[in-house]
């Protein structure tokens, strides 16, 4: 049985190699039989009562699920992954690593920074251990099994992000001390069992609690690790049980603790010496009552084992319940953990024993008022495969009694076998309970205990209940209540679910079953949606899977419905259908849904009166009797439904509901059915229709009793009055009529009896043309008496009829004729000269009428016809006896002519056959006449033919002899062969082994084997050997299947006598197993090898291979070895995927499970839905020009160029098969396009014409024809021809075919050189692509468990990018130099410094800016101030955008303020613009709103730049910056092989080899570290890799730089060198420098450095990249071509044509970057549910109301709108300056990639259409077809903006305050109103004469206020930020 990881999920073998385990607990015998319910139970098993609605595959073993139903959300842990799913499809929403990580099991977590450790840590899995929702706190608690046991605080609703850090960051957070015992929190190994639940919190607590049981891991447990430490985290850190603070919005100090006040811990722990005798392993934690009524008392309990103690046989496990007690309500008190837990046993025990003792606890559910719990029987044996396992259901109020009961006999009447303290815990009290004297314990404390009673308790005897329902390898259990029924769903160890339902009295009415991941063990826990009761979800080893808990609809009649006896399921009576009871319209109101417990009964039935209709009678209406669960029907819209849309009105008079009465309209005559033939009523079904739906039917017959005469015309009269309708004979008119009023008045019979008829008799044979007259008695003929009757024989001819009597009719001169042996003629009267009419005949009179001449070839055979009475007699021929003639005398001796067989044992019993003739008249002439030799021969009765065969029985005989057989019958006959009586002999039988399955076909050799008529063998005594086969010396069968893996007898037996003595046996073995199928794709004709691998095969004759549902003939397989198997691969009929069936010695194959589980479900045992074959078109070729003929010499070598079309089959170089005729062409090279193939041998001329035919598996392909060399005679006269007509034109034609010639092999052979150009691009894009992965998920690793990503602060992104030159300026004058060892402290950008200003003058400036920053407040004023500056026409560009920008940072604080001024100025933006060209609008920054607008969005989306956008940016510049150092760079030109812009691509070819080279360095946080870099590489750009491989996990700013280390290469121990860019040792080539590189020093792979800080810094060169380009190179020479010369015609041609070929490489780059650039440009055009974008949301609809009011309706200009406030102006600026965000290097080669990056989406935001041509720049082409799919995403994102609801203006100023909240004093508005003044005052007279002019600002005085402002300011000498 596949195990389960403790605490976590079941462990499939897929993940045994990942995570390899000890073997579990043996759990169940090989072949423990099946017990009664389960037979019961599998023999009903159908799938289709449930339904897997959705599937979530784990790449991970999974190990814990929680569910959200608030949110609708499912969170699934996994090994090292969290996912967060949606509830409904399961479709990922987010996901998160956690693992794998740097570990060891005997080193404190990394979080205690104080705690060293001396073992290494190695990778290890994190297994999660807890996984609980706190949706008080928003949170997701997550622990796993790395860092002993470390949980982390994520946020619901996005998983991925960690909601509170433990331990708390850096500062701001105030610094916390971390204990182990904060940490340690769930069991730190992967199979060690954790449960966590969530408690509410306590009084006066700010946060949740959470309970946790944790099986000890430390030092002395299984778990503990084998080495000699004894250090031990465990004892003192994790207690097994503890209650911890979950309070994440108070202090963090105190998170994760189980202090309850300072002197006592919440927490039970188990004292060392104890824990041996109590390993605990915990189950689940549960709270019980889920929802209490206010103030009640809620408890926690714990589910879990006290395991067996190792190596004590007698030690058995023993399943525990105990139970914590809560505060009750929010007032209530938090108790002491070990104050009121208390446990007791669960024992599930049936009554056969302790065999029947079921001791393991494996999974519980509680429901309202049982707890039902699934326990297991651990089996001793190692192999078995599933435990068995029972049901077990207990009363919680049982659980209370025993508690309560078990606290009075402790303290108030002592009783010591019923209850017992606990003394092996540290946090107990005494070790015996104590009579407390004149106590009166309350309620309350007889449940929860108190301080002063001893605990905590446990209860000694175990609370007791039966098995409801046995199964082996039960895992899990599920329980829901429905309509009087418990459904109980069980998970089973192969990956089932079985659903049984349990009635009131627990007794199982029925059962389901459904595989949901076959052999997967499903995980313990199993929920309910909590959204919609009607799904359940479970999880196995790697799937999550959403159950329907019922399939309904596979119901389709009530009685089928109801009877399924399904809790969930009942008939919807008006949509008949069976269904949910939430599915079903009206079904809370009475008799509209019919649930199962009512039984089959309730169905709506009903019954039509009349049911019988005459076809000749008209009616009125019908009454329909309507009963059953219906709702009443009166006021409905009715009909009756006859079916063909036939409908007539129906009417129910009055309310109803048991019985309702109905009148319906019958349909018109003239649509009654048809009648049959040969049938006198036809039975029509109606259906009464309500609502469009038949909810009830029943049929009613129409009759008509005139069809009975045509019907049955030989008892036309009996047939009548027999019918079961009313019918009435006339027999005047000799018809049946409905009516009897329409016969004459003759007297008519009115029974059957009284009709007139035959009295059949029995009557002599008659030979054939004789005269004889025949008598025929008559009954009731009285009336018929003297009527003229015809006797009819079936014939043509009638014979007369003569009236004797009344009573008796003579048929005279009877001749009747055969030339058969004999013949029966039926015997009838009919009424002369009415064909149609006949007396009745009920029991047909027959005549029998013989021929001696016909069928009695010989005397016997004539003679014994004399008992037949036949009157034959012989004359050497059969002839007729005639009346006179004596009766016949004796016939010939016996003649025999064969004898079969002709031998047999010695016991008898041998049938043998006798054939030949005259074997005797009868069987009593031979009945003791048979003899062999001496002994009898029995003939058998049933087997005697007359004269011709006898087959009799063998007597025994007393030896061996041989005789002939004697037949006396009167006289003797013998036979000509003899029969031998032999003994014989079995000696062995081969092979003498195989699979229990059966189907092995053994030969048993020995001896006169042939001999018998019967032959027996029988293996195991009783199961016969089928298809037999056998000669003298041999007898092969088919071996059936056995039970086990045994050595059974084999017997032969002949004749069913005794065996044949010999002792033969034959072993049963283990069955062949089947691991794995490859290739697992076919194409769609079949015939590809695929090879099987399994074990045991070398028991296996014979194998075939077959497709389900698709597949074409089985094939058959090959076996190669005991483990490989070879199948061509069946044909199918479609491309599919399909599973595959293998078939082992004609046995379907099946898996061992599944077989010995077969009854759970037939339909699945067979393994074949395991294995799968993907069917895929076949593959197409054709030859390189797709020509249909190739002309080809006899002679010549010949090559063939074959073109391939891409397919995904992965075939490889041995599957091609390709043939020219009958020749084969040896194939050399195989690409994914082309194949290349070769015939060395010569092709001969016979037929002229060959095929050129390629076949892969079974499909062939002519993909053209060879054509060898003309005639002779052609060649001939062509000659003659040329010679004679074109001989002048000799000399010039030959130049031309050498020259076409000469261009088409170079054609040849550039299409061969593309063609390998481009599988090495295919091939570089993927190899380039995979590694990328690698490193990108290395990166990624690195970014989880590091300080992260690393963003700049708030701050330093606005002052970049508001003023960008600015800060650039000011980082190449302060930051870059600061990172120095001994620099000063760092200088801080003005805006984020002090403002200063000469102290004499700061009182005065400070009111001025006071009072000038009042003035900003002011609208009028600030719109007057900006619209007076813009119209000043030496207001610059950058002034305004200056302006802009500190206006920004002066109202920082007031966002919603400021808002409102850049809307007041849009709107005159926007009536500007609309007067000229709307569409220019925002398309420039040239007004100082537009720059504001910028500055806004900025502010808004920074939020969303951090959360949504940082990780995507982040990981596409690593991705560009690794794709490009994966090549050659040009150190000097800055050229590089792989990059995205043509302008910085190196054209050239040079090959560079990565170098890992050993490099150790003090700095950076690591000692040494294994660097990748390029031979090519010079110097400085190695030290550039080894400081970014060190400082990865630094900001960029604090790196050291290159110039500033020595790189020193250690050759030998004794020799080093220091490499530099250039020394002595340097090249020159060409007059110029090479820069030197790893090649040029050859330092070897591997090789040992060391990178150090010089305290000299070598400025000779300064940076590489400005060098002289005249004086140094690095990898190519930038005046190549002035040397072109001196080189070669062909060498100078290349360097012309082939650079351009280099460009490809461009796509390489893209293709290799291209997911990093979807994931950014979808995080960027998408919307979180979580964070919407409000700003843009409420910009957006602030431009559609513009548009709106000026009637601007072209949804153009509104994109474009749009597109310039937002993606131009904010995403463009941060993807092309990315250091705006993060603190990294940027480049120029980063920079001029990200350029076309950023061309790339701008292009995608536009609307006009790309006109691209060959001419195009590669920067636009590059992305040219993925640009309409981002345009797609762009638009789609414009539709999702306007789609969200509209925000109003408090929203959005709630928005904005609480951004303007989060940023307060982040920077000195002081220093920006200075600058705003210096504004002010160079443009002072233009502002007060436009304050003057404006009306507003002149009754406000707002000039004024301006003036004072000056005076205050002036004689400011602050030196000028804006010019600096």
């Amino acid at each position: 049985m596949a195990r389960r990881a403790a605490g976590g999920a079941p462990l499939s073998a897929r993940a045994a190699a990942a995570a390899p385990l000890p073997p579990r607990p043996p759990s169940g015998a090989p072949a423990c039989p099946p017990l009664l319910p389960l037979l019961l139970l599998l023999g009903a098993a159908r799938a289709g009562a449930l339904e897997i609605q959705r599937r979530f595959p784990s790449p991970t073993p999974t190990n814990n699920f929680a569910l959200d139903g608030a949110a609708g959300t499912v969170y699934l842990a996994a090994v090292n992954r969290l996912y967060q799913l949606s509830g409904a499809n399961l479709s990922l929403e987010a996901e998160a690593a956690v693992g794998p990580v740097a570990d060891s099991p005997l080193c404190h977590a990394p979080q205690l920074p104080q705690a060293s450790c001396e073992h290494p840590r190695r990778l290890t899995d994190n297994y999660n251990k807890i996984l609980q929702l706190d949706p008080g706190q928003g949170l997701v608690v997550v622990c796993g099994s790395i860092y002993q046991g470390f949980c982390q605080l994520r946020r619901r609703g996005n998983i991925s992000a960690v909601a509170v850090h433990f331990p708390p960051a850096a500062p701001p957070a105030e610094p916390v001390t971390v204990f182990p015992s904060m940490l340690n929190v769930a069991a730190n190994h992967p199979n060690a069992s954790t449960v966590g639940l969530v408690l509410p919190p306590a009084a006066g607590a700010g946060g949740s609690r959470l309970l946790v049981g944790a099986t000890y891991t430390g030092y002395g447990s299984a778990f503990f690790p084998r080495n000699r430490s004894l250090e031990d985290h465990r004892f003192e850190n994790t207690p097994e049980i503890a209650i911890r603070s979950l309070d994440a919005r108070g202090d963090l100090a105190k998170l994760f603790t189980f202090d309850l006040n300072p002197s006592d811990d919440n927490i039970l722990k188990i004292k060392q010496g104890a824990k041996e005798q109590h390993k605990l392993g915990f189950v689940r934690a549960f709270l019980h009552p889920a929802a209490p009524p206010p103030g009640a008392q809620t408890y926690a309990y714990l589910a879990l084992n006290s395991e067996a103690r190792a190596g004590d046989k007698e030690s058995q496990a023993r399943s525990l319940l105990a139970r914590i007690c809560l505060p009750r309500g929010a007032g209530g008190d938090a108790k002491k953990l070990t104050e009121s837990y208390i446990q007791l046993g669960l024992q599930c025990a049936g009554g056969a024993g302790r065999g029947d003792l079921y001791s393991r606890l494996v999974s519980v559910f509680p429901a309202r008022e049982l707890l039902f719990a699934v326990f297991e029987r651990p089996q001793g044996a190692p192999a078995a495969r599933a435990a068995p396992a029972a049901l077990c259901a207990f009363r919680f109020a049982d659980v209370q009694a025993a508690i309560r009961a078990a606290r009075t006999a402790c303290f108030v009447e002592p009783a010591p076998d019923v209850v017992a303290v606990l003394d092996s815990v540290v946090q107990g009290t005494g070790p015996a309970c104590e009579r407390k004297r004149n106590i009166q314990l309350q309620p309350e404390q007889l449940d929860c205990g108190a301080a002063h009673l001893q605990h905590p308790l446990s209860i000694l005897q175990p609370l007791k209940a039966s098995p409801v329902f046995r199964a082996p390898g039960l895992t899990a259990v599920a329980v829901a209540s429905a309509n009087n029924y418990t459904a109980v769903f069980l998970g089973t160890a192969n990956g089932r679910l079985l659903k049984i339902n349990l009635n009131e009295s627990m007794q199982v009415v029925s059962r389901r079953v459904l595989t949901v991941a076959y052999g997967e063990p499903v995980h313990h826990v199993m929920q309910f949606d909590p959204a919609d009761s009607g799904y359940l979800y479970l999880m196995t080893s790697h799937q999550m899977a959403r159950v329907k808990v019922a399939a309904c609809e596979v119901h389709s009649t009530c009685r089928d419905c109801v009877g399924a006896a399904d809790a969930y399921c009942g008939w919807c009576a008006l949509e008949t259908r069976c269904t949910l009871q939430q599915d079903c319209a009206n079904s809370s109101q009475p008799h509209f849904w019919t649930s199962a417990s009512e039984g089959p009964s309730r169905c709506p039935s009903m019954a039509v009166l009349p049911a019988e209709i005459d076809v000749r009678q008209e009616y009125t209406g019908m009454i329909l009797q309507i009963s059953g669960s219906l709702p009443s029907l009166s006021s409905m819209e009715m009909a009756c439904d006859y079916g063909n849309d036939i409908r007539t009105v129906a009417r129910v008079p009055g309310p109803a509901y048991d019985h309702q009465i109905a009148y319906c309209n019958l349909l018109p005559q003239d649509q009654f059915p048809p009648f049959p033939p040969h049938q006198d009523h036809v039975t029509v079904e109606m259906a009464v229709r309500v609502n469009g739906h038949n909810i009830v039917s029943a049929n009613f017959t129409i009759y008509d009793c005139s069809r009975i005469g045509q019907v049955y015309p030989h008892a036309a009269c009996t047939s009548c009055l027999s019918a079961p309708w009313p019918c009435f004979w006339c027999a005047q008119q000799h018809s049946c009529v409905s009516n009897q009023s329409r016969c004459e008045a003759l007297p008519n019979p009115t029974s059957p009896q009284d009709c007139p008829q035959i009295l059949p008799v029995t009557l002599a044979p008659m030979p054939t043309g004789g005269s004889q007259d025949i008598l025929v008695p008559l009954t009731s003929a009285a009336a018929f008496h003297g009527a003229a009757l015809e006797c009819s024989f079936g014939l043509e001819e009638g014979f007369e009829a003569v009236w004797l009597n009344e009573s008796v009719v003579r048929c005279s001169q009877v001749v009747l004729h055969t030339t058969q042996k004999s013949q029966v003629f039926p015997l009838s009267l009919q009424l002369k000269g009415q064909p149609s009419r006949f007396l009745d005949s009920p029991d047909p009179m027959t005549v029998e009428v013989y021929n001696c001449a016909m069928g009695s070839p010989d005397c016997s055979q004539c003679l014994g016809r004399e008992d037949l009475g036949h009157l034959c007699m012989w004359s050497d021929s059969c002839r007729l006896r005639g009346p006179l003639q004596p009766p016949p005398g004796t016939c010939p001796a016996p003649e025999i002519r064969t004898i079969e067989p002709l031998s047999g044992p010695l016991d008898g019993g041998t049938l043998l056959t006798i054939r030949g003739r005259n074997l005797g008249r009868r069987l009593s002439d031979v009945t003791h006449g048979v003899w062999i030799g001496t002994v009898a021969c029995e003939p058998l009765a049933d087997r005697y033919t007359v004269s011709e065969e006898i087959v009799c029985i063998t007597g025994p005989a007393p030896g061996s002899f041989s005789d002939v057989v004697t037949v006396n019958a009167s006289k003797e006959g013998q036979s000509q062969e003899r029969f031998s009586y032999v003994l014989p002999t079995v000696h062995s039988l081969e092979p003498a082994m195989g699979p229990k399955a059966g189907g092995t076909r053994i030969t048993i050799h020995g001896s006169d084997l042939h001999v018998g008529s019967q032959l027996q063998v029988l293996v195991n005594n009783t199961d016969p050997c089928t298809e037999l086969l056998r000669t003298d010396t041999s007898i092969t069968c088919t071996v059936p299947g056995g039970a086990l893996p045994a050595p059974v007898p084999v017997c032969v037996r002949f004749e069913h006598r005794g065996c044949v003595p010999g002792n033969l046996t034959f072993w049963y073995m283990q069955n062949p197993v089947i691991t794995a199928i490859s290739p697992i794709r076919s194409p769609v004709s079949g015939g590809r090898t695929i090879t099987v691998a399994g074990e045991r095969f070398h028991m296996v004759q014979n194998v075939s291979m077959s497709v389900h549902h698709i597949g074409r003939e089985p094939t058959l397989c090959k076996v190669l070895n005991s483990t490989l198997i070879t199948c061509p691969s069946p044909g199918a009929l479609s491309n599919a995927s399909a599973p595959v069936d293998f078939f082992i010695n004609g046995r379907a194959y099946a898996d061992e499970v599944a077989v010995t589980e077969e009854l759970l479900d037939p339909a699945e045992a067979q393994r074949g839905g395991r294995f799968r074959l993907d069917y895929l078109p076949n593959p197409q070729f054709s030859t390189a020009k797709r020509e249909k003929w190739i002309k080809h010499h006899p002679g010549e070598p010949l090559t063939l160029v074959i073109h391939k079309e891409q397919d995904s089959l992965g075939l490889e170089s041995r599957e091609y098969r390709v043939k020219i005729g009958q020749v084969a062409c040896d194939i050399q090279i195989v690409s994914d396009r082309v194949i290349h193939c070769s015939v060395n041998e010569s092709l001969g001329t016979a037929e002229g014409q060959l095929p050129i035919t390629i076949q892969v598996g079974n499909f062939n392909q002519t993909i053209a024809t060879l054509q060898l060399g003309g005639s002779e005679t052609a060649i001939v006269v062509s000659i003659v021809i040329c010679s004679v007509l074109l001989l002048l034109s000799v000399v010039a034609l030959f130049v031309f075919c050498t020259k076409s010639r000469r261009a088409e092999r170079y054609w040849q052979k550039t299409l061969l050189q593309m063609e390998e150009m481009e599988s090495q691009i295919r091939e570089e894009i993927r190899k380039g692509f995979a590694e990328l992965q690698t490193d990108m998920t290395d990166l990624t690793k690195e970014l989880n468990r590091s300080q992260g990503i690393p963003f700049l602060e708030y701050k330093h992104f606005v002052t970049r990018t508001f003023f960008p030159k600015c800060s650039s300026l000011y980082e190449e004058r302060y930051v870059l130099p600061s990172q120095t060892h001994s620099s000063p402290a760092q200088e801080t950008h003005p805006l984020l410094g002090e403002w200063k200003v000469p102290e004499d003058r700061r009182p005065s400036m400070e009111e001025g800016i006071s009072l000038f920053s009042s003035l900003l407040s002011n609208k009028h004023f600030l719109i007057v101030f900006v619209h007076a500056l813009e119209q000043q026409k030496d207001f610059a560009v950058r002034d305004r955008c200056s302006l802009a920008s500190l206006l920004t940072i002066a109202l920082h604080g007031k966002l919603e303020f400021y808002t409102s001024i850049m809307k007041e100025l849009l709107v005159d933006l926007i009536d500007a613009s609309a007067a000229k060209n709307p569409k220019l609008m925002l398309r420039r920054t040239e007004s100082v709103v537009e720059k504001m607008l910028t500055n806004w969005m900025s502010i808004c989306m920074y939020s969303c730049l951090r959360v949504s956008l940082g990780e995507p940016f982040f990981l596409l510049l690593c991705a560009i910056k690794q794709q490009i150092n994966k090549g050659s760079i040009d150190a000097i030109t800055g050229k590089a092989r792989y990059t995205l812009n043509e302008e910085w691509l190196l054209r050239e070819n040079i090959e560079a080899k990565p170098r890992n080279l050993n490099v150790s360095f003090q700095g950076c946080g690591m000692d040494s570290l294994s660097v990748r870099a390029m031979d090519t590489d010079t110097l400085t750009q190695v030290k550039e890799k080894i400081l970014e491989a060190f400082c990865k996990n630094v900001p960029y700013s604090q790196w050291p730089r290159a110039e500033d280390v020595d790189l020193e290469w250690f050759a030998s121990s004794t020799q080093s060198y220091i490499l530099r860019d250039l020394d002595d040792t340097s090249v020159v080539e060409d007059g110029r420098k090479k820069l030197n590189t790893l090649a040029h020093y050859k330092i070897p792979e591997g090789a040992s450095l060391a990178l150090s800080l010089t305290d000299k810094k070598d400025n000779t060169l300064g940076r590489v990249k400005d060098l002289d380009t005249e004086k140094y190179f690095h990898l190519v020479l930038p005046t190549d071509e002035l040397a072109e010369p001196k080189k070669s015609h062909r060498q100078s041609h290349r360097k012309k044509v082939l650079p351009e070929i280099y460009l490809t490489r461009l796509l390489s780059t893209k293709g290799t970057l291209q997911k990093f650039l979807d994931d950014l440009f979808k995080a960027i055009l998408s919307i979180r549910e979580d964070k919407p974008p409000l700003a843009v949301k409420y910009f957006f609809d602030f431009l559609e109301e513009q548009a709106e009011k000026r009637g601007i309706s072209d949804p153009d200009t509104l994109h474009i709108w749009k597109t310039n406030s937002l993606p131009l102006r904010f995403w463009v600026n941060i993807l092309k300056n990315p250091q705006f965000v993060f603190d990294i290097e940027k480049t120029d080669h980063i920079d001029a990639c990200l350029s076309v990056i950023a061309q790339a989406f701008i292009d995608a935001c536009s609307i006009s259409d790309l006109q691209l041509g060959k001419d195009s720049p590669t920067n636009k082409l590059l992305y040219a077809k993925e640009i309409p799919e981002y345009r797609k995403i762009v638009q789609r994102y414009y539709r999702q903006i306007q789609d969200m609801t509209p925000l109003s203006e408090q929203e959005m100023n709630a928005h904005l305050a609480e951004e303007s909240r989060k940023y307060q004093n982040e920077f000195n508005t002081k220093v920006a109103m200075a600058e705003i003044y210096k504004y002010a005052k160079r443009y002072r007279p233009q502002i007060m004469a436009a304050l003057e002019a404006n009306p507003t600002a002149r009754r406000t005085q707002l000039q004024h206020k301006f003036e004072q402002v000056v005076a205050l300011m002036e004689n400011n000498i602050y030196e000028c930020y804006s010019e600096a």
